[in-house]
């Protein structure tokens, strides 16, 4: 039987981490996005998911970069404010473990990706509300998606590196009958 979940933005994560100057690497993460997993726990393949990322509200503790990010120099906020991933295969790998596959679309542009999930539990809050959670992780290139900026480095390489590491922690709450009918 299937179920809709909405993703409690006030209990998860949207993170990613970038490597700088070749030598360590910077933390972000995106404050306001929204989402919902439609779960089918007889057929985890028939389930889906999809997230839409609001692009302004990236933080990387650091208001300056925080606004070069925004800019057209990377993530063209004005003209490009969200980004968005939507599945369209499931593939269960045994346990709580299994592949999310789909389209992340970043800038206009849209790529297959594979995110590696694991379930971390379900229960139910001390209100009544049925909980699940999710951990999840993907590498994508972010020159796939136009976001080219950098800077050559005199001592070699780049300040940015192109390889961008996603993790996701999601905590989302089963709708009642009701509200997805609505919906």
């Amino acid at each position: 039987m299937a179920s809709i979940w909405k993703i409690d933005e006030a209990h998860s994560s949207v993170e990613f981490v970038v490597k700088h100057m070749m030598v360590s690497r910077t933390k972000g993460r995106f404050t306001k996005f929204d989402g919902a997993i439609n779960l089918d726990e007889e057929n985890l393949a028939n389930s889906s998911a999809k997230v839409e990322i609001d692009v302004a509200s990236i933080d990387t503790h650091d208001e300056k970069r925080d606004a070069h990010l925004r800019s057209a120099d990377f993530f063209d906020v004005e003209n490009y404010p969200t980004i968005t991933f939507v599945s369209t295969e499931i593939h269960p790998r045994g346990g709580d473990k299994f592949q999310l596959i789909g389209d992340l679309t970043i800038k206009d542009v849209t790529e297959k990706v594979v995110i590696e999930v694991e379930a971390t539990g379900i229960g139910t809050s001390p209100w009544g509300q049925k909980v699940a959670g999710f951990e999840a992780k993907t590498d994508i290139d972010r020159k796939d998606y136009g976001l080219t900026w950098n800077v050559a480095l005199e001592t070699g390489g780049f300040l940015v590196g192109d390889n961008i590491k996603i993790n996701l922690e999601v905590e989302a709450v089963q709708q009642a009958a009701a509200e997805v009918e609505a919906a």
